[in-house]
């Protein structure tokens, strides 16, 4: 007997439909083609342990599946649960009029237990979109399934209950998410505040002109200044997620594997640190079996490289083409999978080795020429797509000491949501444009052109600091951000000066000051 259940394999961040043929004939023969991988061809094993154990039959005939299409790599065992289903079904074990109306995915553990898959985000959209009445996935999947509407979400952790589900014994109860009240009711659950921070006064507004537009910010500064807290701190300020941007962010945790049982959607933006032996490959994403890397899961959030010179040159080059398309293309030989990559990069470091470069304390033990040296293992490149580049001093004794407390982070995320509404409204006929950050040449000439003034203090900081073109373009974005802060509809020369001032790595001779 022939029958067909579909499952779906996970390609970059969206999900491929997979149709598995199962065809039980005389003989006692066993064959799996289509491309599988090893943990897909010892399903066989994990496949009988599960029925055994459950009091099922494994056939004892000719047992011939086919997973279509077969040029795409079936990878991984979250196909132990349809292939098992397939194989009781072509032997009678298992009604197969609700075959064709379910899509299921799920491991099977020896003793029929269904393990938890990744991606299932993915399959649930796929699943809906091809019109599929329901999803059968692992219980610990069933949350992040279930935020998917007009679709039945049913988590099981039983092959038994499939089964019974399938011969019309028992019924599944599907997963309930309302979306939109656990959205709301999480969007500002957030560890650390700016409140906390005492002092830099200077710093914070540059933090918060990065948060208002989207900009990269790298802070130097001694140690124990406070570059690590204040960075930990600006999800804190960042506008709350759009739903679409909350799915978006969802999905590609859950195809890497990193959303939690109780989660169903990720409702603060994401804040990834990786340490600095981070390898490329982790950084950007790949592998024999691709998967996304830091730079992807920190998509609409913040990535945090602390200590960015001590970061191996070659991670940090990879960086420079993500930064401008906001997307990664992985390329195989026989495939390429995109992952997008729109991120705040928030980096920072200390003015040398030692750390006390230009500190107004302690004196720096550095020889001469170190500190450049040190400098120059950030590339220009890099360095002129980060937009803000602000120098820290240590907080005197009389602010570390004061009771007084700082401003919190919602009275500073206030500004910085009126700012980006402004952005959307601007940008609201541009299609990937969402904030100052990712504005184009031809919308800078639109929304971002200095007045006469403006273009004179421009152009006298360009000769001094031998500014960069893409420079240029930062000092504008900036500015214009600045000017929406200021509720200005116009970017002037005010806004252009303090944008000029978060370029401290462009000025003349910083090293050696």
């Amino acid at each position: 007997m022939l029958v067909k259940v579909f499952g779906a394999a996970v390609q970059g961040v969206d999900a491929t439909q997979i149709t598995i043929e199962v065809n039980c004939s005389k003989g006692i023969k066993f064959m799996l083609v289509g491309l599988p991988d090893a943990s897909v061809k010892e399903s066989h094993e994990r496949i009988i342990s599960a029925l055994q154990v459950n009091g099922y039959k494994f056939p004892r005939q000719q047992v011939v599946i086919n997973m279509s299409p077969a040029d795409i790599k079936k990878e991984g065992s979250a196909y132990d649960l349809p292939l098992a289903v397939g194989i009781m079904a072509a032997s009678d074990s298992l009604k197969t009029d609700k075959l064709e109306e379910y899509m299921l995915m799920g491991e099977l553990s020896l003793d029929g237990s269904i393990l938890p898959i990744k991606g299932a985000l993915s399959m649930a959209i796929k699943a809906r979109e091809l019109g599929f009445k329901g999803l059968i996935v692992p219980k610990k999947n069933a949350k992040e399934a279930g935020v998917v509407n007009n679709l039945e979400v049913y988590g099981v952790e039983n092959i038994t209950e499939v089964v019974n589900f399938y011969n019309n014994e028992a019924d599944l109860e599907p997963v309930v998410i309302d979306t939109r009240t656990e959205f709301l009711n999480n969007h500002q659950n957030f560890e650390f505040n700016f409140s906390d921070v005492k002092g830099q006064e200077n710093v914070k507004r540059a933090i918060e002109v990065s948060a208002a537009g989207g900009h990269n910010i790298i802070m130097i500064g001694p140690p124990g200044a406070g570059k690590s807290m204040m960075a930990k701190r600006i999800p804190s300020i960042l506008p709350p997620f759009t739903l679409h941007e909350a799915l978006e962010t969802t999905k590609i945790h859950s195809v890497a594997g990193k959303i939690g049982g109780d989660t169903s959607l990720m409702c603060t933006r994401p804040f990834r640190s990786p340490h600095h032996t981070i390898s490329d490959v982790a950084m950007v994403g790949g592998g024999v079996y691709p998967q996304p890397g830091e730079i992807s899961l920190a998509h609409n959030g913040v990535l945090f490289l602390d200590e960015l010179p001590e970061f191996n040159r070659s991670v940090l080059e990879v960086l420079r083409q993500p930064l401008e398309d906001r997307s990664i293309s992985i390329s195989r030989s026989k495939f390429t999978v995109e992952y997008p990559a729109s991120f705040m990069l928030i980096s920072s470091m200390n003015p040398c080795p030692c750390g006390y470069f230009n500190h107004p304390e302690k004196q720096c033990v550095c020889s001469q020429g170190v500190v450049q040296k040190y400098l120059n293992k950030i590339s220009g490149p890099l360095l002129d797509r980060i937009d803000i580049q602000i120098e820290i001093v240590p907080v005197p004794f009389d602010k570390i000491s004061s009771s007084g407390v700082a401003e919190d982070s919602a009275v500073i995320r206030e500004r910085v949501i009126k700012a980006r509404e402004i952005q959307d409204k601007r940008f609201k006929d541009e299609d990937s444009i969402h904030c100052n950050a990712q504005m184009t040449s031809k919308l800078m000439r639109k929304y971002a052109t200095p007045d006469d003034e403006g273009l004179q203090l421009l152009k006298t900081a360009m000769n001094r600091f031998n500014l960069s073109a893409r420079a240029y373009d930062r000092i504008l974005k900036v500015s214009r951000t600045i000017a929406d802060l200021d509720n200005s509809d116009k970017v002037l020369s005010k806004h252009l000066a303090e944008a000029i001032n978060y370029r401290n790595l462009d000025r003349e001779n910083w090293a050696t000051r």
